[in-house]
């Protein structure tokens, strides 16, 4: 009897032993986890540009271009294909040669050092210094060619003009003079200048 109850003690061993996980895992499941190699809380980041290139020992007063803000910042710059994010959202205030401000906010971002490619998402709103404004889910910030665009939806105000443009699809430059919309809808809005009739 005692001999019985080793074996079947033994076979259910063998039995759970051989039970092994062989399910593939793809999809979210296979993903590594990756770990930031540094954090930062309340992240400024502030670029500036001296007027002339500068030597080794020069000291010459220099231009603020951009000041990033962010709760949040996460380093991932030791990874073969280095980026950074900003999870908590982040905002952008970046000056023109006259020192006029514009600025640029989002949900999420996250910049990729090795192409210079700055990705916004989520409610990304870009106001300029002179009040015109882009709201879109998504915008891309080309920083070697300073060429911005989106695929997503957008609504362009332009007080200026008084005009209000829907669509989908955008490129332009960083201060907004050259635009290129690639599908419009919806309601257009012109403001009409009144002409004056020669007597």
């Amino acid at each position: 009897m005692i001999c019985k109850g080793i074996a079947m003690v033994f076979m259910a061993m063998l039995f759970f032993v051989s039970c092994g996980d062989s399910y593939k895992r793809v999809g979210e499941e296979a993903k590594k986890t990756i770990y930031p190699r540094g954090v930062a809380q309340n992240f400024v980041l502030t670029y500036t540009e001296a007027k002339e290139n500068l030597e080794t020992e020069d000291v010459q007063p220099t231009k603020v271009i951009t000041v990033l803000t962010s709760p949040i910042s996460e380093d991932f710059e030791n990874l073969i294909f280095p980026y950074r994010t900003f999870p908590n959202g982040l905002l952008v205030d970046f000056y023109d040669d006259e020192n006029q401000k514009s600025i640029v906010k989002a949900d999420y971002g996250i910049i990729y050092s090795a192409t210079n490619l700055i990705d916004l998402q989520g409610n990304v709103v870009l106001e300029t210094h002179d009040g015109k404004k882009l709201e879109t889910p998504q915008l891309f910030y080309d920083q070697n060619n300073e060429w911005i665009f989106t695929q997503e939806k957008f609504k362009y105000t332009n007080p200026e003009e008084g005009t209000i443009m829907d669509g989908e699809g955008m490129d332009f430059n960083k201060d907004l003079s050259f635009l290129n919309a690639h599908k419009t809808y919806g309601l257009i809005l012109i403001k009409e200048e009144k002409k004056k009739k020669d007597d």
